[in-house]
């Protein structure tokens, strides 16, 4: 764990605690914990007791549940900067989703009792933590609705262009995910996923170097995802 903050550049800050004036910032920032977890650990497992509010400072980490059968639901891939992992702190007392990291990541912690307290201090932090989680619950809800309103073709178009438009913002990127994982995300079976993305390969929309994803025909791709 690494608790050094340079407050007045806290990221923190620019998320959502610009409510907060310098001495409240510098007491979160006495407050925060660092912590780092490779690709693949587990952040945080489903049924653990809450005792933390946490954000993504860097990485990618995927939220999820394990059906009665063992597999995976995953329910959002998340990128820096977003409270996945926060949709349910205050209504429930334990978690409802797993989070695991995607890539190496940095996730950092504070006691969930302080940003409680702070909160029923500061109405305006309160109101601004309240409507982040908000927007990030509606986002889950709005991307699961969109996928599942599409087919097949549709669905892995709409996964590709997720990932170059919102995740790392370019065409050429390292899939970091398993084509398991992007089944399990879609809906649909890993074998199908497979084959469309072979298709996709064949009929030049994209490239395929490895885990290394190019995309070489964004117009066609985002037809596909829009009609699939």
């Amino acid at each position: 764990m690494d608790k050094d903050c340079i407050c007045e550049n806290c990221e923190f800050r620019e998320v959502v605690f610009s409510f907060l004036d310098d001495e409240s910032v510098q007491h979160l920032c006495d407050n925060k914990e660092q912590q780092s977890f490779r690709k693949g650990e587990i952040i945080h497992n489903e049924g653990e007791r809450i005792t933390y509010f946490k954000y993504l400072k860097s990485g990618l980490i995927k939220l999820y549940r394990k059906t009665p059968s063992g597999d995976e639901q995953i329910v959002s891939i998340t990128k820096p900067f977003e409270f996945v992992s926060n949709i349910s702190i205050f209504s429930e007392e334990r978690y409802k989703y797993s989070v695991a990291a995607v890539e190496d990541s940095v996730v950092c912690v504070v006691k969930l009792d302080f940003i409680k307290e702070i909160a029923l201090k500061n109405g305006a932090f309160a109101m601004g933590l309240l409507s982040k989680v908000s927007k990030v619950n509606e986002k889950i809800i709005s991307q699961t609705l969109d996928i599942r309103q599409k087919n097949l073709i549709g669905r892995v178009a709409y996964i590709l262009l997720y990932f170059t438009n919102e995740i790392y913002n370019t065409q050429v990127f390292d899939l970091p995910v398993s084509r398991k994982e992007i089944a399990d995300y879609i809906g649909m079976s890993t074998a199908n996923v497979i084959r469309t993305l072979s298709d996709f390969k064949k009929e030049g929309i994209i490239r395929v170097f490895g885990k290394t994803i190019e995309i070489v025909d964004m117009r066609r791709l985002e037809i596909m995802a829009k009609i699939g």
